[in-house]
């Protein structure tokens, strides 16, 4: 599977998403700077990683939504190419309008960092046919601002189109409808807030995560 990882100043899990692919496909992803104004051609999958691109400043994900890279991830993914944007890369989808809704303060006001479990709800995404729809799994989260929120018809729209693709099973952090993951209308941009690469193997506590990227590898051959 021919992949990229975007990498924004501030990016602090672009290592760890590069490692998950490359256990799970055999094949380094390129690491593309955020300032690159094309993308390496032929990719099947393109990755938006977690951590603080631009330390947060103004809003989080807000700056690397503008960077020079992001118009040909728009690009790509208009083509179909997947594209997944965990935690912060999720904020940034938002803010490109690539995916509705944003991304607020956590209810409690504070930073939350353990495992969840999470329902998936759809399981016949690219990112989700591994899974069975209402399976229960395990996934880390770490972020302080990953309260999703819509206005009442985006979440209507959402829900009735069947594109929440995980839900929080418990009480996290205030986010509409317990809304832990969304996929675009074309079901080719997943935005999610935990974290499936930090449960990729064993040595993670389990490997609930593997399974996401399992299934993106089965569509690129496919």
């Amino acid at each position: 599977m021919n992949s990229a990882v975007i990498v924004f100043p501030g990016s602090n899990c672009d290592r760890d998403l590069a490692v998950a692919l490359n256990q799970v496909t055999g094949v380094k992803p390129h690491m593309v700077w955020h300032r690159e104004s094309e993308l390496p051609s032929g990719l099947d999958f393109i990755g938006i990683p977690g951590g603080f691109s631009y330390g947060d400043y103004l809003r989080s994900g807000a700056m690397a939504a503008r960077s020079p890279v992001m118009r040909a991830v728009a690009e790509a993914a208009g083509r179909g190419v997947p594209v997944l944007g965990i935690c912060n890369g999720f904020q940034v989808l938002t803010e490109t309008g690539l995916l509705p809704g944003a991304l607020m303060r956590n209810s409690g006001l504070s930073f939350v960092c353990r495992p969840v479990e999470l329902s998936v709800e759809n399981s016949q995404t690219l990112f989700t046919s591994r899974y069975r729809a209402g399976e229960r799994i395990t996934v880390p989260v770490a972020h302080h601002d990953g309260s999703y929120q819509a206005d009442a018809e985006t979440l209507q729209r959402l829900e009735g189109e069947g594109r929440v693709a995980f839900r929080y099973s418990g009480a996290v952090n205030g986010s509409a409808n317990s809304i832990a993951g969304i996929v675009n209308d074309g079901g080719n941009v997943l935005g999610m807030m935990p974290h499936p690469e930090r449960a990729v193997e064993e040595a993670h506590g389990n490997t609930d995560g593997r399974r996401l990227f399992e299934g993106l590898l089965e569509t690129a051959l496919a």
